[in-house]
């Protein structure tokens, strides 16, 4: 957490009178601290102690550990959206191939490939079917190479 690095010209510091104890202190400063971080909009704020710069260093700290955690949600989010599409839903809607004996065809809905030698493919011969899946692929990845 300590390798965040804040640029303060993203920051925009508050300076208000804190409430609560200190006495007379607490009372006639501005010792109370309000940080917020502008790319993000995330605030922290903190009134704790008596001095200015304490409060300042403790509410700076505090942003840094809600902008690592809002960074490590986000990193996360993404993992489990990537693990998502590559395990799918297992809704019994997901087809992957269907097999069509009345008019022996084969399709594979993952890539729209519709084949009528249902026969060869019941005794194994998946070849074909093997080379459009392999050749989809790739192009996938090479697509993915462009962005």
């Amino acid at each position: 957490m300590d390798e965040i690095e804040i640029n303060t010209n993203d920051l925009r510091v508050d300076t208000y009178r804190a409430s609560g104890a200190g006495g007379q202190h607490v009372n006639k400063t501005d010792s109370a601290v309000r940080l917020t971080h502008i790319p993000t909009g995330t605030v922290a704020e903190c009134q704790d102690n008596r001095s200015q710069h304490k409060n300042k260093a403790k509410a700076m700290s505090l942003l840094k550990a809600r902008i690592y955690d809002m960074e490590q949600k986000k990193i996360a989010d993404q993992q489990a959206e990537e693990r998502k599409m590559m395990v799918g839903s297992g809704d019994r809607s997901e087809r992957i191939r269907t097999y069509n004996f009345p008019q022996g065809r084969v399709t594979d809905h993952r890539i729209g490939l519709t084949l009528y030698n249902l026969a060869e493919v019941m005794e194994g011969n998946l070849m074909n079917l093997i080379e459009f899946l392999a050749q989809e692929n790739a192009a996938k990845q090479m697509s993915q190479l462009d962005e």
